[in-house]
């Protein structure tokens, strides 16, 4: 998504000069190209597609719904557009989803449909697409050809995941998830209007596969496009640097992931051991950077008057460390600690985590160690330590869950046998978090609601002591 990057006179230049040398390329009789981006025309700015054949932009239509940014204006509905003497229906973004736009299209004449999307990968969307796609192919009697967007920008992932249905809502082409992919298809017109011919499906991926597949390409992208060399992570002997170090290596290789371990006067053995364990596994180099003489000085600056957390010099020496090598530094943490504001954790970085419950991370580590150990099974089998006073992670995430709802209902935990009390205490941290979390370093969203920098409710309000 460009942003307010569109609204800039000489990005839209630089995208009308590509244009038109791309179209030139079309002149030698060989394939059309269809794609995406921004258009300004008549003081308006649209988010278009373009149809480049025989050496020119053979035509331009404007997305009719466009996404709530305020970035772009609504298109007029579209018409087919002629492409050696068939008839698309091209619809762009989320132009698809409107029933009207495809039903417009084949009453002006269409042909096929085809959609050009970015949509990102949220948890069962992919299902969802198609399902929605056969809604509008028995709406229309058209075939449908839906291409998307692959690959990680910013805080989201595409997944990709092309398909074609024919108009007897068949499935005849699906293409493979988080990968990229040119996959020609056959066409013969019959009848009953065109028809592709089928192809053999790939099989179904399972959603804790859907879900590391996402990160993996989210972290590998993200530190393409942003040119660091590797990433740096603390390995803390606990199942959130784990997973972070297996996804990391999953997305780079191992050479270009580094590990630190930052053991500090309270940090017991075992973590050490199932830290350095890890490390082994993943074929990763681990430096060993002990806390103890920093925490000193800092309590010899600050006297009496001040305390510095263990949490804080870890973070700052992993940025330190990032920043002298060039490398990206993955932040710890995952939603609910995002949620409460724990812990120094969420100083700079990129944080692949933030978007998966406590309760979560440990479900997909254990999927991803039966695929290949990578992990000690004692780290897997001893259970996190939620923030001091608060109720075991598998009742804390149930309780954040219902609270960064869009619409909480505290009587909703009551019902479910959760004391009053523990519930106001959950809602008072996660209140007061709020200056935290707007402070927390970017990281993959899964299509979820937001509560970190979007949740729009005030910075600290008594609300949260009405829990009757």
């Amino acid at each position: 998504p460009p942003g307010d990057l569109a609204r800039v006179p000489a990005f839209i230049a630089t995208c009308e000069a590509t244009l038109a040398a791309l179209a030139a390329e079309t002149a030698d009789g060989g394939p059309g190209l269809i794609l995406g981006g921004p258009w300004a025309e008549g003081g308006r700015l649209f988010d278009a597609a373009f149809l480049l054949d025989g050496g020119r932009v053979l035509a331009r239509r404007a997305r009719h719904l466009p996404p709530p940014d305020g970035v772009f204006d609504s298109g007029p509905a579209p018409g087919p557009v002629v492409f050696r003497d068939l008839r698309l229906g091209l619809m762009l973004g989320g132009d698809w989803r409107d029933p009207a736009v495809p039903e417009t299209l084949a009453e002006s004449g269409a042909e096929i449909l085809l959609a050009v999307d970015a949509d990102p990968f949220t948890e069962g969307e992919p299902e969802r697409r198609i399902d929605l796609a056969v809604a509008r192919v028995v709406e229309t009697g058209l075939p449908f050809a839906f291409t998307s967007q692959v690959g990680g920008q910013g805080e989201r992932v595409f997944d990709g995941g092309g398909f074609v249905l024919n108009a007897d809502r068949s499935l005849a082409l699906r293409q493979p998830m988080f990968a990229e992919a040119i996959t020609p298809t056959d066409w013969a017109l019959g009848e009953d209007g065109w028809a592709c011919a089928p192809q053999p499906l790939p099989p179904a991926m399972p959603a804790p596969e859907q879900l590391w597949r996402a990160l993996v390409l989210a972290l590998a992208d993200h530190v393409r496009r942003g040119g660091f060399s590797g990433v740096l992570l603390e390995l803390a002997g606990d199942v959130d640097s784990a997973l972070l170090a297996a996804c990391a290596v999953d997305a780079l290789g191992a050479a270009r992931v580094r590990g630190l371990l930052l053991p500090s006067p309270g940090t017991g053995p075992e973590r050490l051991e199932d830290a350095a364990a890890c490390a082994t596994l993943l074929g990763i180099k681990v430096e060993n950077l002990p806390t103890a003489p920093a925490l000193a000085g800092f309590q010899a600056m600050l006297g009496e008057a001040g305390q510095v957390s263990e949490g804080r010099i870890r973070a700052t020496a992993l940025l330190a460390r990032a920043e002298a090598s060039g490398a990206l530094p993955l932040a710890g943490g995952n939603r609910g600690s995002l949620a409460l504001g724990h812990g120094e954790a969420w100083d700079g970085g990129y944080a692949l985590l933030r978007d998966l419950w406590q309760t979560e991370v440990l479900g997909l580590a254990r999927w991803r160690n039966a695929m290949q150990p990578v992990m000690p099974a004692r780290l897997l089998e001893r259970p996190s330590s939620p923030p001091d006073g608060l109720p075991p992670w598998q009742d804390l995430d149930l309780i954040l869950r219902e609270l960064t709802a869009e619409a909480p209902d505290a009587a909703r935990l009551l019902a479910r046998g959760f004391e009053p009390a523990t519930v106001t205490q959950v809602w008072r941290l996660l209140d007061r978090a709020g200056y935290k979390r707007r402070q927390a370093p970017p990281g993959v969203t899964l299509g979820r609601h937001a509560f970190g920098r979007e949740r729009r409710y005030p910075l600290f309000h008594g609300f949260t002591d009405l829990v009757p």
